[in-house]
């Protein structure tokens, strides 16, 4: 019995702490938000956002722009957390393994295939079909041809070469400007976002959220295949659905900014080593501080140069590749 109620005090002090923390990253994310509705050529501070001046700037260009970050921050964020209890490799996110690059190489192709004719929708549906397929494809590797974590990491590492050498073949043969100006967008951007995208937004919201609610099957399925199966899960048809899941939010989140890596894979990291391993609550937390980083990362994108905006894709490669190098070496599950 002392040892039972030792348990539960532990519990409960852990979930104790689970908030506070969770509680801190959406301050954090709050004051992020202010920054970057504040922030730009011209700064306009919260006690002027609705002067007849700032409005246009505020709530037209800079409020879609601050949404559609968060968004596709929170759902890289999540899909890199998911990605990684579903591979059983703490390295697997959606653009290291290719699937942002999936996702990429088919919004491209449709650009390109159709010559300007296409309608937007189709160019997103092609964008989630490209990072489902590659989903899809990694999942066969990883289960029926038994590959070991670094194994699969290195055919995923190969598969998003093979992606973006095709991207790059089609810019190079095409005459169009839209495909030209589409692999500059590529290399992960915000600036063409407006409130035309809001469809766009709104789409990853839903899947995002219910992620954020599936925990304890994340929780079960990280304790391996068989464990799984023995505590009643349905371990295939629940790795179907959360394939399909990632595939929507890494497709949406590439046909809104291009690809953008890393936030998948140091945040589910980063909030691990500082406590959070409950899959019910690492998720949420994904969320926030996905959001709460790729906001900053664009603030930084906007301001770092007077007469240019920096491609966001160049500002999460800088702070997330040596963080990565550091994974590298530590990690001792990836042999």
């Amino acid at each position: 019995m002392p040892s039972n109620e030792t348990f539960t005090q532990l519990k409960q002090q852990q979930g104790w702490q689970d908030r506070r923390r969770l509680l801190l990253l959406g301050v954090l994310l709050l004051i992020i938000f202010v920054i970057s509705l504040s922030a730009g050529d011209v700064w306009i501070l919260p006690q002027h956002w609705m002067d007849d001046s700032s409005r246009l700037f505020v709530w037209q260009l800079r409020l879609p722009r601050a949404a559609a970050v968060m968004a596709v921050g929170a759902s890289l964020a999540i899909a890199g957390a998911v990605m990684q209890s579903l591979f059983e490799n703490p390295l697997a996110e959606p653009g290291l393994l290719g699937v942002a690059n999936g996702a990429g190489v088919a919004l491209v192709l449709t650009v390109f295939l159709g010559q300007g004719m296409v309608p937007v929708w189709l160019i997103s549906l092609s964008a989630v079909a490209g990072a489902l397929f590659i989903t899809l494809l990694l999942l066969f590797f990883s289960r029926r041809r038994r590959l070991t974590n670094s194994r699969l990491l290195l055919v995923g590492v190969a598969l998003g070469i093979v992606c973006s050498a095709v991207m790059t073949w089609a810019v190079y043969f095409s005459s169009s400007l839209d495909l030209r100006q589409l692999m500059y967008w590529m290399m992960g951007g915000f600036s063409g976002v407006d409130w035309r995208q809001k469809w766009l937004m709104l789409s990853l919201l839903p899947i995002a959220i219910w992620l954020c609610f599936q925990g304890r099957a994340l929780n079960l399925m990280a304790l391996g295949e068989e464990q799984a199966r023995q505590l009643g899960l349905s371990v295939h048809l629940w790795r179907n659905i959360l394939v399909v899941a990632v595939g929507w939010l890494v497709g949406v989140s590439v046909a809104i900014a291009g690809v953008i890596g890393f936030v998948g894979l140091v945040i589910p990291h980063i909030l691990r080593l500082n406590g959070l391993t409950d899959q019910r609550r690492l998720l949420l937390g994904c969320a926030l501080a996905g959001a709460a980083i790729l906001l900053l990362a664009d603030v930084l994108a906007r301001i770092m140069l007077s007469s240019a905006e920096l491609p966001i894709g160049v500002v999460t490669a800088t702070l997330g590749a040596p963080v990565f190098i550091w994974l590298l070496t530590r990690l001792k599950s990836v042999r």
